[in-house]
């Protein structure tokens, strides 16, 4: 039997969800709450966490998450998603500079280092853009910046946030539906998409902010862009998340951490059962 350590520090849904399709399965899942391990750089796995086959990380913190993957790498455990992935889409400058390089479409993005730097970006971009943090999810301080006005008052309270709310990442506004998509790429294959409506007193279209859900028919440009994207920051079980363009699709962002409970609700399909089947199909033999 297959045994995998899913790590967490929050028990979601999600982490039950697995772990009711891991049973249906046959395969061991022993949850580890990273919040309890302490990490020795001279001592052993077997001092800090039975980690079985393989470790399925679900750590909602990027640095819990980030961190304790990079010291089961180093001491030889097997992880899903790996040290590289989670470094790559974990950061969206990185995973900008990672879709361009693979040459995934992707909007334009401008990175600054300083209010007035910011400024001239937000310029360059046309006098609309979206600032986003270049750490977080669920659409948290993302701000669309219409006027200079609002840009200043915007980047003046970054001034006043810790150093990694001055790394200003500005992409272009897209004029999109009233939508984006998020397809689940889990190894080789896109295995669910939905579509997200914006809420209508907000234009982010996270589910976790309101966004409503519903199935998204996975059509050849969106399964080729997915997986392209996913492959991209390095494979694995990733959310990809896409916007409709009159001139084809653009992966606007990638997350190594998704959550699924709307998406199994709008599609029916077992989300979970396919990515712990793919972690276990992962684990050392």
């Amino acid at each position: 039997m297959v045994k995998i350590t899913m790590l967490h520090d929050v028990v979601r849904l999600e982490e039950k969800m697995l772990v009711d399709a891991a049973s249906k399965r046959n395969i061991d899942v022993k949850l580890v709450d990273t919040r309890s391990i302490r990490l020795d750089s001279h001592g052993s796995i077997d001092g800090v966490v039975d980690a079985g086959d393989i470790a399925f990380q679900r750590s909602v913190s990027y640095y819990r998450h980030l961190h304790v993957t990079a010291y089961l790498e180093y001491l030889g455990v097997p992880v899903v998603n790996s040290l590289q992935t989670v470094t790559v889409a974990g950061n969206k400058m990185l995973t900008t500079m990672a879709l361009v390089r693979s040459k995934v479409p992707t909007p334009r993005t401008l990175v600054a280092f300083s209010r007035d730097g910011a400024m001239e970006a937000y310029s360059e971009l046309g006098g609309t853009a979206v600032l986003k943090p270049v750490m977080g999810s669920w659409g948290r301080l993302v701000a669309l910046l219409d006027s200079r006005a609002a840009a200043q008052a915007v980047f003046e309270d970054r001034e006043e946030m810790g150093p990694i709310h001055q790394v200003y990442y500005l992409q272009e506004y897209v004029r999109r539906p009233p939508r984006d998509i998020r397809t689940f790429v889990v190894g080789d294959r896109v295995v669910a998409a939905i579509y997200r409506y914006q809420p209508p007193d907000d234009w982010r279209t996270n589910t976790a902010r309101g966004g409503k859900a519903e199935p998204c028919e996975i059509t050849r440009e969106l399964e080729d862009i997915s997986l392209r994207a996913a492959q991209a920051v390095g494979g694995g079980v990733l959310g990809v998340d896409a916007m409709e363009t009159e001139d084809g699709l653009l992966v606007h962002e990638v997350n190594h951490n998704p959550e699924f409970r709307n998406s199994v609700k709008v599609t029916g399909i077992d989300i979970a059962g396919h990515m712990i089947e793919y972690v276990a199909s992962q684990a050392k033999r």
